[in-house]
Parts: structure tokens; C-alpha cells; sequence
């Protein structure tokens, strides 16, 4: 979860929204334009949005599993077998479609065999990566698989390429894969409380290879790739190949793993984190109380997600043009400085309105490269940075973030539509971005989704939407948004933030029209 080098903080970039390129600087026109003009076209639609696109992860960090959502099945905290309940309810209701496993650069360092068998007699191990505490290994293949089946949810589970030979890997998918009594592993795995075999439908080959997956070159890390891909054989239908893929922009190793392994996986991994101090990561800024110039910096930083995109996916297209290879985004987010008085290395974090307004913008670009954006992962699930959801002994809250994917939820395995639109510009300092992004989905029942972010935290703006190819005669949704610009939920204020109705968009002529509030995820229903 180390990016492959600090970025430099950086003037204005190009950036490309909704198939739209905007200039690197503000044209006085464009300074002066105060309504957002978008055109909708569901006349020609786009990719299917891939459900996993709305993925999690939960890796062994911090609170992320012990105590964010295993417990035990001995514990005081509600629980079905060791799993909250009130966490599975809250995942479940946001149709979590997928969750990788067990990292990250844990993953590397995780040894299969210490996390199944009976729980008093699996071996402990000190977790090196993060926060120097004891893993008791509790929560292993079996508990893992336990909450895939609850939640209902796809499989992605991370392999040891970093410190573990690629049999160990061949073993792990045996004993997960394998026909029920076919064979040793199979029965082993029977004896242990599951004969019926599992279903894995992502493997990650390795973790972060450039960094603490083993500190290898691309082209070392490629070759790598093609060992473990050979011997990792799923028993149970196919089983998805994501190799170690780059961080932010480093193109070079994306070159090396598409030209020797691009034949041999299904995925390339992307890693990008947005934080408001680009400079040094021991000095990220804070998650709330921040002033607006950070505020400014972490939109625009977001907002290098689509140009880390589109050239990563230029890449592989040279070597891929029938776009097989998916790009997995399975680490996105946004990482602050460590809540003052925790432990540093459980990367614990508050969550406010403007990680919910960074949540729409990534998700509105991943929508906008549907065509090869077929998962991703935010880093991460509960209480590890820009989580869904944080707890605190018996009580839990749902953040910013969370609400945003639970306004999303009819973009899982909807058809992408275009919408092009040109915005105003929010300015402070030297940051100068569009102030308004966009995204639109036709549902399988045939209902018309619409997304707009207002990332300006000061304006309300006026916005204008041509329909092509829909029927609809009135519009209506959710919003999410706050007071101020670090509003948040607390455990003893669970609710400052949630859903409300938004009833003032109206359609005529074939025309929407809105007034987006400022700092505000808005959500649209078109009938």
C-alpha cells in the first residue's frame, strides 16, 4: 500500500472529464461561466459497468478485520459466527459485490496454512507492516469465505509472491478449488468444516512488487508473474489472474508487465491514494479541520485518477487491443494523517464530506473507462482509511462514504451512457479545477441514472441537461452533502450525515435542469 514514489505537488493538469478535454488552464470564458451545460446521449450507450467496479478490500490492518468485522463467535458484541451482525447488515445493504483478501503487503508476508484448523491451535505471528501488534490468525481462508457467502459477494483472494514459493500458492488454490474428496487437500480442507470447494474468482499474483512485495524491477516482477500464473490452477470454473500492476504514473512498469505477462493474466492492478500534502508521506494533512486549500488539493489530486487512466490504458492497449486485460483500481481512496492518539500503523482516519465528494469523482471516472475499469477495490471496508464503515467496541457508524455507494448501488452492472458537459471552474490559490463531474447509467429495467458531483465548497451552480434517447418526464434522487466541508459522523452523532431527498431537479423540453448545492454528491432518478 506504499506508492511506488512520492509525487511532486503539482500545477494544474490536463484533465479529461466524461470523454470531455479541458484545457490545463481556465480560458477567461470559461472563468466567467457560471451554469453547467451537459449533453446526455442514452441514444448511444457505452460498456456495462461491471458490479466488482464498486469492490472493498479488507486487509489484516488495524481494526479492518479484528473488531471491524470479526469478533468471534464467543464474543458480547451481536454476532452470527463470529461476524458482527450490525457490519454484515451494513455491507449487505450497499450490495458489497466483492472483497480482497488478506492484502496489500500483508499479503505477502501471509503464510496460507497459519489461518485454517482449529483457532487455539493456529500459530501467531507480529504484524511487521502494520502497527507491530500480534496476529492470532483467527480470521483465516474458512472465516474469510464465511463472509463472501454472507455477504453474497464475489472472491479476490491476494497470493504470496514476496516471500513464499509458487507451490505454497498451488497448494492454497488446491485447498480452496479442489472437488470435494478429490484429493488430499480437498479432504483436508473437509476435515476442517468445508468439503464443498469455494469459488475464486480473482487471484491476485503478488501484491505491490515495485515495493514491499519485494522491491523488484518490472521486468523481474514480470517474469515472476508468469511462474506463479502457470502453477495457480483453479478446480472450480475460471479463476481471474491480477497481476502486481503499477502506482500513479509509473508507466514503465505498466510496459513491462503488459509486453512479457500480458498473455498470461486477466487483470493489471493500479494503486493511487489521494492526499491533500503531495509532497512527503509522513506529512499527509489532516482528515478533518483542514483548511480549503487542502480541500482544493485533494480534488485535484483526485482528479489525476482519469489521466493515471487513460494513459495506463493506452499502454495496454498497444499490447492488448481486444481490451482482455482489465484494469483493477483494487486500492483507491484517500489516506490522511493517523487520527491523533492511535496507533500510526493502523492507518485510522475520520471520513467527512469531502471524502464522500472524492468517492463521486473517482467513481464517475472508473464509469467513464468502463471499457477497461472492470474492478476496483477502496482501501478500505471498516475503520482503515477511507472506510464504509468505523466501529468502536459494540457501536458502529456509516460515513460520508459509505452513503455515496449506497446512492450508487444502480450503477452495479448498469450501461454506461455518455455525458459530455462543460463546467465552471472552482479556483483557490493555485488550484483550478471543473467544479462539476458527471455520470450516467441506463439500469436493466431500463431506468436512467444520473450522478453529479459539485466539488466547489462554496457555490451552488445552475445545471443544464440535454437528454437524448430518454423518455422521461420528472427527475428525483438523493443527495448527500453537510454544513462544512469536514462535516462528519461520530459515534455519538451517527446521522449528521446521510441521504436526503432531492426533489427540486426538473425535466421539460427534454431538458434537466438542477441546482447543485455546493460540496454534494446528488443522485437522479429519471422516470
Amino acid at each position: 500500500m506504499i506508492p511506488f514514489r512520492p509525487r511532486a505537488a503539482r500545477a494544474l493538469l490536463p484533465l479529461l472529464l466524461a470523454g470531455l478535454a479541458l484545457p490545463a488552464t481556465a480560458p477567461a470564458q470559461e472563468r466567467e461561466t457560471e451554469a453547467v451545460q451537459a449533453t446526455l446521449r442514452a441514444d448511444t450507450p457505452g460498456p456495462q459497468v461491471h458490479r466488482d467496479v464498486f469492490g472493498q478490500f479488507a486487509e489484516h490492518l488495524g481494526h479492518g478485520i479484528y473488531g471491524g468485522i470479526w469478533v468471534g463467535p464467543k464474543s458480547r458484541i451481536p454476532n452470527d459466527a463470529g461476524y458482527r451482525r450490525d457490519v454484515l447488515a451494513a455491507l449487505k445493504a450497499i450490495n458489497v459485490p466483492m472483497v480482497r483478501w488478506p492484502g496489500g503487503c500483508f499479503a505477502d508476508e501471509y503464510h496460507w496454512r497459519d489461518g485454517i484448523g482449529p483457532a487455539k491451535d493456529r500459530p501467531g505471528k507480529v504484524n511487521t507492516n502494520w502497527g507491530g501488534v500480534n496476529e492470532d490468525n483467527s480470521f483465516g481462508t474458512h472465516e474469510y469465505f464465511g463472509l463472501m457467502e454472507r455477504l453474497g459477494a464475489n472472491t479476490y483472494v491476494g497470493a504470496n509472491l514476496g516471500s513464499a514459493p509458487p507451490a505454497e500458492t498451488a497448494q492454497w488454490v488446491e485447498y480452496m478449488t479442489a472437488a470435494k474428496g478429490s484429493s488430499i487437500l480437498a479432504k483436508e480442507r473437509a476435515k476442517n468444516g468445508h468439503a464443498e470447494p469455494w469459488k475464486v474468482n480473482y487471484l491476485g499474483i503478488g501484491n505491490e512488487l515495485w515495493g514491499c512485495g519485494g522491491n523488484m524491477r518490472p521486468e523481474y516482477a514480470a517474469d515472476e508473474t508468469n511462474r506463479y500464473a502457470q502453477f495457480a490452477k483453479s478446480a472450480n470454473g475460471p479463476m481471474l489472474k491480477i497481476a502486481s500492476g503499477p502506482s500513479d504514473s509509473n508507466y514503465e512498469w505498466t510496459e513491462a508487465m503488459m509486453r512479457i505477462a500480458g498473455k498470461n493474466i486477466d487483470g493489471l492492478a493500479l494503486h493511487y491514494y489521494t492526499r491533500p500534502r503531495d509532497k512527503d508521506w509522513k506529512d499527509k494533512g489532516p482528515a478533518i479541520g483542514f483548511s480549503e486549500h487542502e480541500w482544493a488539493t485533494t480534488m485535484q489530486h483526485t482528479l489525476q485518477m482519469e489521466e493515471f487512466l487513460t494513459k495506463h490504458a493506452a499502454i495496454m492497449d498497444k499490447y492488448d487491443p481486444a481490451k482482455r486485460v482489465m484494469l483493477a483500481v483494487d486500492e483507491w481512496g484517500t489516506w490522511y494523517d493517523p487520527t491523533p492518539g492511535s496507533n500510526p500503523g493502523f492507518l485510522e482516519q475520520q471520513n467527512s464530506i469531502r471524502d464522500a465528494v472524492v468517492a463521486g469523482l473517482n467513481l464517475n471516472i472508473f464509469v467513464a473507462h468502463a471499457d477497461r475499469v472492470r474492478m476496483a477495490a477502496i482501501a478500505q471496508m471498516v475503520n482503515v482509511l477511507q472506510a464504509m464503515l468505523l466501529t468502536d467496541g459494540p457501536r458502529m457508524v456509516k460515513t460520508p462514504t459509505y452513503w455515496v455507494f449506497d446512492l450508487y448501488k444502480p450503477w452495479q452492472g448498469a450501461t454506461a451512457l455518455p455525458i459530455t458537459l462543460t463546467s465552471p471552474w472552482y479556483h483557490k490559490d493555485e488550484v483550478a479545477v471543473p467544479a462539476v463531474n458527471a455520470s450516467a447509467v441506463r439500469d436493466a429495467a431500463g431506468q436512467v441514472h444520473v450522478a453529479l458531483v459539485n466539488l466547489d465548497p462554496n457555490r451552488a451552480l445552475p445545471v443544464s441537461v440535454a437528454l437524448t434517447g430518454v423518455q422521461a418526464g420528472q427527475a428525483s434522487g438523493r443527495i448527500v452533502t453537510g454544513a462544512a466541508m469536514d462535516t462528519h459522523n461520530s459515534f455519538d452523532a451517527p446521522d449528521t450525515v446521510t441521504p436526503q431527498p432531492f426533489t427540486s431537479a426538473q425535466v421539460a423540453g427534454g431538458t434537466l435542469t438542477l441546482t447543485l448545492p455546493a460540496k454534494s454528491v446528488v443522485v437522479l432518478d429519471l422516470r
